[in-house]
């Protein structure tokens, strides 16, 4: 696997190798092995999958702590634009994003550290994401940032009459008004 470091340390785009010939193609989309030596000591415990049609956002979601999850992110069929925001107080990118495009034909993965919010938009008519976590998921601990706000400047891509939001994502703070549960000084992985 090839890793792409983004402007935020941690947060990480994997482009798989990918073997092609006339019969189309086969790659490794993980291995617990690369990817502890190449990113780091994660252990994954939980796979989810969704589907969705084009307009669908969905987030900025993360777990409070002590139920922080890092996810590791795809899209298998479609495209989605990805986005990870930096929600750790005292970080020096904290309120700042990462986006790409995950496409079922580039294959890439996305990972996202604990400590960052994290959403998607779906750019294509339908679009089958897969998501891999680190600790399993605790409905109390659920929490969000809005996906709609503007002062964090993402481009998500989709014209506002076309957006599809569910009714819990449209009630998160704006991050003006949020108080995040994680502390850039603290390692989140204990």
């Amino acid at each position: 696997m090839n890793i792409i470091k983004t402007d935020i340390d941690d947060v990480l785009i994997i482009e798989p190798r990918v073997f092609k010939d006339e019969r189309g193609y086969f790659f490794e989309s993980f291995s617990q092995r690369e990817f502890n030596e190449k990113v780091g000591n994660v252990n994954f415990c939980q796979d989810n999958e969704s589907m969705s049609s084009y307009g669908v956002m969905r987030g900025l979601h993360f777990q409070r702590p002590p139920y922080s999850q890092s996810k590791l992110v795809r899209c298998v069929k479609g495209e989605v634009l990805d986005v990870a925001v930096d929600i750790r107080k005292g970080s020096p990118t904290y309120g700042k994003h990462v986006a790409v495009k995950l496409t079922e034909d580039n294959h890439r993965q996305f990972f996202i550290p604990r400590g960052f919010a994290h959403g998607f938009s779906v750019l294509s008519d339908v679009a089958v994401f897969q998501y891999k976590c680190d600790n399993f998921y605790h409905p109390e601990a659920d929490g969000g940032i809005s996906i709609i706000d503007d002062s964090l400047g993402i481009d998500w891509n989709i014209p506002t009459d076309k957006t599809i939001l569910s009714e819990k994502d449209t009630k998160h703070d704006l991050l003006k008004d949020f108080d995040s549960p994680f502390d850039y000084n603290v390692d989140l992985y204990k």
